[in-house]
Order: structure tokens, then sequence, then C-alpha cells
């Protein structure tokens, strides 16, 4: 599985080459959230899969990396060939891209 930074994942959101996926739950998008990201809940995820394209360049997220590495797990072995971690999580992309998501 592949890291990301922050920097980096905010770079392919803005320039539209890669997806974020936020696998937070729903309740924890009211604490912080990042415009233009989409939302799965890590426990909606495999009922939800068919809303990923496998081809995407996704970035996986969460709030520190923990449930956003075991979702690319997942993602690889159903097929998605490009998946990458977001180091750190949400607090990471507070703290280095946009100190604003933080509500």
């Amino acid at each position: 599985m592949q890291e990301i930074s922050p920097k980096d994942a905010a770079t392919h959101l803005a320039d539209g080459s890669a997806v974020i996926l936020d696998v937070r739950e729903h309740t924890e998008l009211e604490e912080a959230a990042v415009a233009g990201v989409v939302h799965i809940p890590m426990g909606e995820m495999p009922e939800r899969l068919g809303e990923l394209d496998p081809a995407d360049n996704i970035i996986v997220m969460c709030k520190l990396g923990s449930r956003s590495a075991m979702i690319c797990d997942f993602l690889t072995s159903q097929g998605f060939s490009t998946v990458s971690n977001l180091s750190g999580g949400i607090y990471a992309w507070a703290s280095d891209v946009d100190p604003s998501v933080i509500k």
C-alpha cells in the first residue's frame, strides 16, 4: 500500500487526478470535512463498492490513517489498482493543507 502526504493529495484533488475517499462515520464529518471528497463510511464500503471506479486513482482518508489503511487493503483485494493511504488522516490535512476543515 502506498502512502501519500496531505499536500500531495490536495494537489491531486485540485487537478482532478484522484478521488479522495473519506471513510469516517457520518458524525465525524460534523467535526471536520474536506470539500470535494467522496464519503463512504468504512462500515458501508462492501455494499457501496459499486460507487467507485476501480480505474480511478483513489486516496483513502480517515481520522488518523488506520481505518483508511484497512480500506486500502480491501480495495486492492477487490481489484482496485491505484490506491493510496492519506498519511495522518484529516488531522494531518488540517495541519498541512487547510486548518479550516476542523470545525
